[in-house]
């Protein structure tokens, strides 16, 4: 398949390459922080194949460099309408750094897996030095980088708060969430000849102006939220902001943020309604080559593009609303799913590559079942201001019927040149068991499960339960421990109908807000009883626009001002993270002096009495990414 491309067929990267097409000017110029792979699961991809479609002249810069003369910065000159910037398909301090703040030593969207590609805060980095060798050309940022500082947060890694991008970044307009609706509409605002600076009324934009030119918008209700400066001096007015910026977030109606910074106003406008499956569609359908630039062929494999090449992304959003997670603030709480025919033409896609060997390696998304799953009644979801449908309860209006992909999973699996599709991303298996749900749906509950374990799992099944403390899951917006018990009872049951010999995978989370030593203890504790020895696990990492990243700064809950205890420092969340591995002999010490300390000498003995066999899983420790806004990247999904 690479044979049969021609260097045209990518974005150009180079001068060279804008010459070789009879390009004397470019409209955009997009500056990455990713290496450029050419597939719709990568946001630099998906932005410039938009701009080509829309009749303009693009080209992407992938991984400037940031420390020489500047020259990656320069090469490609000044474009007629305007710079994106985007750091990449992660955060750059989540990309870089392990939650106890060590430098990472690899990048998984860099030949060969290689670090030090792109610098701390991309998306600022890289704003400021155009803002200085291109002052008078608008610069736009983009990307889950820019999405999720878009006000006042917190930085874990500075350990402070920050103001909203556009003010440290310098950059002109910043477009949040998934962008090609806003992005179109600024492409069509700009050819028509409307003036950049005068451009404030797009949907899912947000702008920075003078407070004293702040203007209404007759279309839009405004919230104020508190002051930079307040949240600065009164972590509670910090809090409270997450409230009104999650909600407005995910509401159809949504209400115009606006946030004063010095004498600044950051001005964030409604988000667009969720994409229909068509417009979905014509994302995905765009000329992607599906590969990385020919310019990698001989500096390794890209291992991002390496663990989604043979996947496909079924649809967007997720609506478990999950406190540690950041995708519904990204992509929205609703859920855009493709049709089943725009599907089915990309795995029709991926059969024709030369080194597929007939497994499709995810039929999924952030959550794997949440496909074609919306409100019975829309005109009811239009008013929810709930930030989960699933949580505290399944909400009575959500259509879990589950017959949609278990339709599609047999057309794939029973397609020509399939040998096996496989479900990598994670299930939501609450799901499965919602009480309220129709006769239809739960019949379908039934169905999927039995099609997924049978004949989607690639010998290990990812689910996430998070924890075992339903105090701690509550703080997470997650359910009870007990269904996670009810599941791993069907799986064995359906593994022993089908004389399959598979394994669950389950995921848990340390020093999350509320958890404590005795919580810990008490996971280790259960887990054991049900023959787990746990790898798969991570240290809560702090990520802006999050519950758990407001409560971790504030120390209470944003909806209800409730002060809960957080492990902050690298000992008391080092403490925490042992008891995942509490059958490790050189833990047992440590393990036994933390409970000692709070008098818990009946779960040293549940610990440490000798048991039967335990299921030890020993593939590597897998760390939780934030997001992925594709969100099909290294993250973990839930």
């Amino acid at each position: 398949m690479e044979n049969s491309y021609h260097i045209s067929d990518w974005l150009p990267t180079t001068l060279k390459e804008v010459k070789q097409r009879g390009w004397e000017e470019l409209d955009v110029i997009i500056f990455s922080g990713d290496a450029y792979i050419d597939h719709p699961s990568f946001g630099a991809a998906v932005i410039g194949r938009i701009i080509e479609r829309e009749g303009l002249k693009v080209a992407i810069v992938p991984q400037p460099n940031w420390r020489d003369d500047l020259r990656d910065f320069k090469k490609l000159g000044t474009p007629r309408l305007f710079f994106g910037v985007t750091s990449g398909s992660m955060d750059s301090m989540v990309n870089h750094y392990t939650a106890n703040k060590r430098l990472r030593s690899d990048d998984a969207y860099t030949p060969n897996g290689k670090a030090g590609f792109r610098p701390d805060y991309a998306t600022e980095t890289y704003c400021k030095i155009l803002k200085e060798l291109f002052p008078e050309t608008p610069v736009v940022v983009g990307g889950i980088e820019a999405s999720l500082r878009r006000v006042t947060h917190y930085d874990y890694w500075q350990n402070t708060l920050k103001p909203g991008i556009l003010a440290s970044s310098l950059a002109d307009l910043l477009v949040y969430g998934m962008g090609e609706k806003p992005l179109k509409e600024l492409l069509r605002l700009l050819t028509k000849g409307v003036p950049f600076n005068t451009i404030k009324t797009i949907p899912q934009t947000a702008y920075i102006c003078n407070s004293k030119d702040l203007q209404s918008n007759k279309n839009w209700n405004d919230q104020t939220l508190f002051s930079h400066e307040e949240c600065l001096k009164d972590k509670i007015k910090y809090a409270k902001n997450f409230r009104h910026i999650e909600e407005e977030s995910n509401r159809w109606q949504a209400a115009r943020l606006i946030q004063q910074y010095q004498e600044m106003s950051i001005v964030i406008n409604p988000p667009y309604p969720p994409l229909s499956s068509k417009e979905l569609d014509a994302s995905f359908d765009l000329p992607y080559t599906r590969l990385p630039h020919p310019k990698y062929n001989k500096k390794g494999t890209i291992p991002a593009f390496e663990m989604i090449k043979f996947s496909v992304n079924m649809h967007r959003g997720c609506f478990g609303g999950c406190s540690f997670c950041t995708i519904s603030a990204h992509q929205g709480k609703f859920i855009a799913s493709r049709s089943e025919k725009s599907i089915l033409k990309e795995v029709r896609q991926i059969t024709q590559m030369p080194d597929f060997k007939g497994y499709i390696s995810d039929l999924g998304g952030p959550s794997a079942n949440m496909y074609q799953m919306k409100g019975k009644d829309t005109k009811i979801c239009e008013r929810c201001v709930r930030p989960s449908c699933i949580f505290p309860n399944i909400c009575n209006n959500l259509n879990t019927d589950h017959t949609p992909m278990i339709n599609l999973y047999k057309k794939i699996n029973n397609m020509h040149d399939i040998k096996k599709a496989f479900i990598g991303s994670g299930v939501r298996y609450d799901m499965l068991y919602n009480k309220m749900s129709n006769d239809k749906e739960k019949e379908s509950h039934k169905k999927y499960m039995e099609e997924l374990i049978a004949n989607h799992v690639s010998g290990r099944l990812k689910v996430a339960p998070e924890h075992t403390s339903d105090q701690v899951l509550k703080l997470m917006r997650k359910p009870s421990f007990s269904l996670f018990h009810k599941f791993k009872k069907d799986f064995e049951e359906i593994n022993k109908k089908h004389n399959l010999n598979q394994q669950i995978i389950p995921y848990f989370i340390s020093s999350h807000p509320g958890s404590k030593i005795e919580d810990m203890a008490n996971l280790a504790v259960e887990t054991k009883s049900i023959d787990f020895k746990l790898e798969q696990v991570q240290d809560l990492t702090p990520t802006p626009m999050t519950v758990s990243t407001v409560i971790f700064y504030s120390g209470v809950h944003p909806y209800t001002l409730e002060k809960l205890y957080t492990a902050k420092t690298k000992q008391e969340k080092l403490d925490q993270r042992i008891f995942f591995f509490w059958y490790k002999p050189e833990y047992k010490k440590q393990i036994e002096r933390l409970l000692e300390q709070t008098n818990q000498q009946d779960l040293i003995n549940k610990l440490f009495t000798k048991d039967k066999k335990q299921v030890s899983f020993t593939k590597k420790n897998h760390s939780k990414p934030q997001h992925k806004p594709h969100q099909k990247s290294s993250k973990r999904k839930k």
